[in-house]
C-alpha cells in the first residue's frame, strides 16, 4: 500500500457478540465480515508497542452516541474487557492490510460526552496473578462455580422498587422482609428496569430502621441513577470468612479458604523452646 491509500480500521466485539468497525477512511470498508464506517465512534493513538512482553502503550478515544458507543453501555460494562483489533489497511485493495494491534479495552473514563479506554496488548494478562492463594479467607466468589451458593435460592435475594434515594448511592426500602441484620453488606444491588437498566453496584452498609425500614448504602453511586418504580435487586453479601460461609450459607463443604493457617505473627514471631514446621 501506498501512502496515499493508507488508512485504520478498527473492530471491537464485546463479550456478548455485538461487534462495530470504525475507520479513520472517508468512506465505509468492508473486510473479515465487518464493516467499518467512517464516523466518530472510536479512534485511536499512535500504537506505543514495546519489544518483548512490555505491556502495549496505548488508548483510543471516542464520542458517545446512540447508534455507537452509549454512555448507558459504557456505565453497565458492556464494553469491559471488550477485544479490539487495528490493522492498517490499502481502502482502494482491502485485502491488502496488517494487524498492528490486538488487544482489549481496559479502564474506561468518561467526560463531555466522549469517552477514553487504555487498550491492553496481549502481554496484560501476564499481570494476572495465576494458580490459587492460599489464605484463611475464601478465594471464590458467590454463586460461582466453586462456591456453589445458588444466588435464586429462596432467601439469598430479593427484588424491591426504589421508594427513595439519594446522591445515587443510599436507598431506602419501607416495610422490608425479614432478613438479619446486615444481611447485605457486600453484596450487590443490580438494577432490573429503567434508564439505569443494566448497572449494579457493591453495598458498603446494611442497617436496619425503626418500623421495618431498611437502608441500602453503596459503595459509589451508580453511574445513572434509578428512578422511583424502578426494580432492582439485592443480593446478600459474603466477607469471605469460614463462619460466614458455615453460619450465613451453610455451604462450608465448598469452603476455599484455609481458616486453620497460622497468623502471619506467628509464622515470623520467634518462639523459645521450639521452632516452627
Amino acid at each position: 500500500m501506498t501512502t496515499t491509500t493508507f488508512a485504520r480500521a478498527w473492530s471491537v466485539r464485546r463479550a456478548d457478540g455485538l461487534t462495530l468497525g470504525f475507520t479513520d477512511h472517508d468512506r465505509h470498508l468492508t473486510f473479515g465480515g465487518v464493516t467499518f464506517r467512517p464516523d466518530r465512534g472510536l479512534t485511536a493513538r499512535a500504537l506505543v508497542q514495546a519489544v518483548g512482553l512490555s505491556v502495549d502503550n496505548s488508548e483510543a478515544t471516542g464520542a458517545l452516541s446512540d447508534d455507537a458507543i452509549t454512555e448507558r453501555d459504557l456505565m453497565a460494562g458492556r464494553w469491559d474487557e471488550a477485544q479490539l483489533r487495528m490493522w492498517e489497511v490499502d481502502w482502494t485493495h482491502v485485502v491488502q492490510r496488517k494487524l498492528v494491534f490486538s488487544g482489549s479495552l481496559g479502564e474506561v473514563s468518561r467526560a463531555n460526552g466522549a469517552f477514553r479506554a487504555e487498550l491492553r496488548g496481549l502481554s496484560e494478562r501476564l499481570n494476572t496473578p495465576q494458580g490459587r492463594v492460599y489464605h484463611p479467607r475464601c478465594c471464590a466468589r458467590l454463586g460461582d462455580g466453586a462456591c456453589k451458593v445458588d444466588l435464586s435460592a429462596a432467601g439469598i435475594s430479593v427484588q424491591r422498587r426504589v421508594e427513595e434515594m439519594d446522591e445515587g448511592r443510599v436507598f431506602t426500602f419501607a416495610a422490608f422482609p425479614a432478613f438479619d441484620l446486615n444481611w447485605f453488606d457486600h453484596g450487590r444491588l443490580d438494577v432490573l428496569s429503567g434508564a439505569a437498566e443494566g448497572l449494579h453496584g457493591t453495598i458498603k452498609n446494611d442497617s436496619a430502621r425503626p418500623g421495618g425500614s431498611r437502608v441500602i448504602e453503596l459503595w459509589s453511586a451508580l453511574g445513572i441513577a434509578p428512578a422511583a418504580g424502578d426494580l432492582v435487586r439485592l443480593t446478600a453479601g459474603c466477607d469471605k470468612a469460614a463462619a460466614t460461609c458455615r453460619l450465613k450459607f451453610s455451604n462450608f463443604l465448598n469452603f476455599r479458604g484455609f481458616p486453620h493457617l497460622p497468623a502471619e505473627d506467628w509464622l515470623l514471631a520467634p518462639q523459645s523452646g521450639g521452632r516452627h514446621g
